[in-house]
């Protein structure tokens, strides 16, 4: 039986490993999660006026499974949806504005850019269709060692391809007009990665599915299910900060000793099996592997810094073209990619908790914003985008991978019993796309402590799994 075993990091990632390991080996399995910061990870909230707001990672794409199951397991509710308008600016004008009424808004979209909508969405429709593929073969309890092996399974070599092209060059090539691309797909990969449309084709259609499918969050704050999902496992949170992992070995079996600093000062402990999900590319991480043979490389590529200022304040309108306030009819507010814009998406933002009686605060009112940028706004900026505010929160992290395509993608198996989660995040960065990997990762440990070949990186899925049912 395996126990004990060591998850790095206990962020989305983390805690859903730590749910899946318990789900594959049963309850004995002894958990130890390490975590630095704090539970939830990039799931953080931050407080305006005693209300609590999601900072980041805020929405959920209706067939995110994974995530659903959780909610569901957890007795979690879905945040009531407040609706609102998005537009897109140029910073000059507005490109393209939602309406309330759907068909104008097809209308709009169509009159525009012609037939590049359709293709988009068929696009779009037929990339998620083979990805779904994926809580089929893991309901069967099927693993992949590698990246490109879960995307082959998927979607053949066309699904590796995307992860080495970007998301402009496909959608060129199915017929996509420039013009939609610059104005639609870049606003919309701005908003959520902030980045260009030069990020791979795979992680821009998950970014796109997003943005046109119907999303969800989680009432409370997301971050309720990372801290959920621990209780649940009842996995033991040490609060530390792991420096590395050094590879001794007992009785032929690799045995793992994870390195920490916590306030007590330095501490080590042994494990038979260790899943870090915390990311290891070099700008990030202090992290060491030693006495493995042979070495353990280095994590190309790194991660982009991204701010979140969370302002609670008065929308300078007539920066957007609407000298009246009252007049102002979007809630969020994309960008395209143009040189003076200093900001990638704002949006007013509703708290984690919605009452039944709660309302948007109007156009005219203070209402809390979420400005997203690359670099932290500077006084002129935020008097550009406000009239007055009462309190800015800003937060820098390093959010998303920094997409250049043509970069290996980083390896699940670092050694026998020695995984790596974060990965995942250079195929596409998403709440869903972290958990299915966590799924991955289980069964993957699972099956080879078993020794169970037949379930790891087997060909022509689609057929077994038929003649399986």
């Amino acid at each position: 039986p395996l126990s004990p075993a060591a998850v790095v990091g206990a962020g989305l990632g983390g805690s859903a490993t730590a749910y899946f390991l318990q789900q594959h080996f049963g309850p004995q399995v002894q958990l130890d999660v390490y975590e630095a910061a704090g539970v939830g990870g990039r799931l953080a909230t931050v407080t305006v006026n005693k209300q609590q707001y999601e900072s980041r990672g805020a929405s959920i794409h209706a067939l995110s499974l994974h995530m659903q199951d959780f909610v569901k397991i957890l007795g979690l509710k879905h945040r009531r949806e407040v609706a609102g308008k998005s537009a897109i600016f140029s910073g000059e004008h507005f490109v393209l504005e939602e309406t309330d009424w759907y068909l104008l808004n097809l209308f709009r979209l169509w009159w525009h850019y012609g037939i590049s909508f359709l293709r988009l969405q068929m696009w779009v429709e037929e990339v998620m269709e083979k990805f779904m593929r994926i809580y089929k073969y893991q309901a069967h309890g099927y693993a992949f060692s590698s990246l490109e092996e879960l995307l082959r399974s998927l979607g053949g070599e066309a699904f590796v391809n995307m992860t080495q092209r970007s998301v402009a060059e496909s959608l060129l090539e199915v017929g996509v007009t420039q013009r939609f691309v610059d104005d639609v797909i870049a606003a919309v990969l701005r908003s959520s990665y902030g980045q260009s449309v030069l990020v791979p084709a795979f992680a821009g259609a998950m970014s796109l599915a997003g943005a046109q499918g119907s999303t969800w969050a989680v009432e409370g704050g997301n971050k309720l299910v990372c801290s959920g999902l621990l209780k649940l496992t009842k996995a033991n949170v040490i609060s530390a900060r792991v420096t590395g992992v050094s590879l001794h070995s007992s009785e032929g079996r690799a045995l793992y000793q994870v390195h920490y600093e916590s306030t007590e000062g330095q501490g080590s402990a042994f494990y038979d099996m260790v899943v870090v999900t915390t990311p290891l590319h070099a700008s990030g991480s202090n992290f060491t592997f030693e006495n493995f043979d042979p070495p353990i490389a280095d994590f190309p590529g790194a991660f982009q810094p991204s701010v979140t200022s969370v302002v609670h304040g008065y929308l300078n309108s007539s920066y957007f073209g609407f000298p009246d306030p009252k007049l102002f009819p979007f809630t969020s507010v994309l960008t395209t990619d143009t040189p003076d814009l200093f900001f990638h998406a704002m949006d007013n933002i509703c708290p984690v908790n919605i009452s039944a009686a709660f309302r948007r605060k109007q156009p005219q009112e203070a209402a809390v914003w979420r400005v997203l940028s690359q670099q932290p706004l500077d006084k002129q900026q935020l008097k550009t985008l406000f009239r007055s505010y009462y309190s800015v929160q800003v937060t820098e992290w390093q959010s998303y991978p920094r997409y250049d395509a043509a970069k290996a993608l980083p390896p699940i198996v670092l050694h026998e019993n020695l995984f790596y989660l974060s990965g995942v995040e250079w195929v596409a960065s998403s709440m869903e796309m972290i958990a299915v990997a966590a799924k991955n990762v289980a069964l993957l440990a699972y099956n080879r402590w078993h020794q169970d070949l037949e379930k790891i990186d087997q060909k022509d899925l689609m057929h077994k799994v038929k003649t399986e049912l």
